[in-house]
C-alpha cells in the first residue's frame, strides 16, 4: 500500500501547482504486475461498441438498454461484459444490484465499468467534482462485482501540462485511496490528452505506487510511428485490456489490427485478465462483434 510520505507528497505537489512552482516526485515507482502461472485471457465485451444503440440521448429512447447489451453478449460466447458510466440511467443501489443478477443469471461477470472523467480542469470545484464522481463510481463499481474501472487523465491547457500532471497524479492517488476501501482497482487509459504516448502514460504511471492502480491498455488509441512498440512497453502494467479491431500509424489512414501479434504481446508478459473487444469500426456491431469474438476466442485458445 502507499507510504504517507507519497501521499504528503502529491498534497504538496497540488498545493505547488497552483502556487506556479515545479516539483518532481523522489518516490519510488510502480513495479511491472508480477503474475504468476501461465497466460489467460478472458473475453469480454465493452458496451461502448454498442454505443449507437445505448445512447440514452437518443429520441425517442434508445434502442437497447443495458439488459438488452448483457442478454446480447450472453448469445455470443464471451465471459464477460464490461459497462459503461454514460449509458446507465440510474446508479440505485437496486438498478445495480438487477444488472449484477442478470449477468450472474447469464453466467458472465461484470468484468469492469469505465467513466468519462477529467482530471486536468483546472477550475477547482470542477476538478473536486471530477474526483467525487470517480470516487461515487468506484462505489457503484463494487456493487457491481466489476474487478476494475477504466479512468482517463485528461487534457492539459495550452502549455500547462506539467501543472496537469501533478494535479492528474494527486487526483489518482486520492481516488485510489478510496478505490482500496471497496476492492476496484483503477486502471488509466492511455487516452489522448496527457497519455497521447507511451511516454507521457509512463510518466504517470510510474509516480503512482499503489496497490490499487494499474494500466488499461487500449490497443487502439496510440496514433504513432510503431503503436505496437508503445503497447508492448505498457503491457507489463496491464489490469486490464481494452482490444480494438482497428490500429492508426501516425501520418496514416486506420487499419486492421494484427489481433495475433496483440495477443502475443500480452502473452510475452503473462497477462492474466479480462480482454474487452471494444469495437469502434465502421460495421454495425451487432453483425460485427460476434464474428470478432469468434476470432478472438480461436487465436486465446491457439
Amino acid at each position: 500500500m502507499t507510504l504517507p510520505c507519497r501521499r504528503q507528497f502529491l498534497r504538496s505537489a497540488a498545493a505547488a501547482t497552483a502556487a506556479g512552482l515545479s516539483l518532481k516526485p523522489t518516490v519510488s515507482a510502480i513495479e511491472p504486475i508480477r503474475r504468476l502461472g501461465r497466460p489467460h485471457f478472458r473475453l469480454s465485451v465493452a458496451a461502448y461498441g454498442f454505443r449507437k444503440y445505448l445512447d440514452l440521448k437518443a429520441k425517442p429512447k434508445p434502442s437497447m438498454t443495458l439488459e438488452d447489451f448483457i442478454d446480447f453478449v450472453a448469445q455470443h460466447d464471451a465471459d464477460a461484459v464490461e459497462l459503461t458510466a454514460y449509458y446507465f440511467p440510474q446508479t440505485t443501489p437496486e438498478y445495480l444490484a438487477q444488472l449484477k443478477g442478470r449477468a450472474a443469471r447469464l453466467g458472465l461477470d461484470i468484468s469492469g465499468t469505465a467513466v468519462g472523467n477529467n482530471f486536468c480542469l483546472t477550475d477547482p470545484v470542477k476538478h473536486r467534482a471530477q474526483i467525487d464522481m470517480v470516487k461515487a463510481w468506484t462505489e457503484h463499481s463494487a456493487r457491481l462485482g466489476a474487478k476494475t474501472m477504466r479512468i482517463f487523465a485528461g487534457t492539459a491547457p495550452k502549455g500547462g501540462e506539467e501543472a496537469a500532471r501533478k494535479q492528474c497524479l494527486a487526483a489518482i492517488e486520492e481516488a485510489c485511496d478510496h478505490a482500496a476501501k471497496f476492492g476496484v482497482i483503477l486502471a488509466l487509459e492511455n487516452h489522448g490528452g496527457i497519455t497521447s504516448t507511451a511516454e507521457q502514460l509512463l510518466t504517470l504511471v510510474r509516480a503512482i505506487n499503489h496497490s490499487w492502480f494499474g494500466v488499461n491498455l487500449d490497443t487502439g488509441n496510440f496514433i504513432t510511428a510503431d503503436p505496437y512498440a508503445d503497447l508492448a512497453q505498457l503491457a507489463p502494467y496491464a489490469v486490464n485490456v481494452q482490444l480494438k479491431t482497428e490500429i492508426q500509424r501516425s501520418g496514416r489512414a486506420r487499419e486492421e489490427a494484427d489481433l495475433p501479434r496483440l495477443l502475443d504481446i500480452l502473452r510475452q508478459v503473462n497477462y492474466r485478465g479480462y480482454v474487452a473487444l471494444e469495437y469502434e469500426a465502421a460495421e454495425d456491431p451487432k453483425t460485427a462483434v460476434p464474428r470478432h469474438l469468434a476470432t478472438l476466442r480461436k487465436l486465446m485458445r491457439s
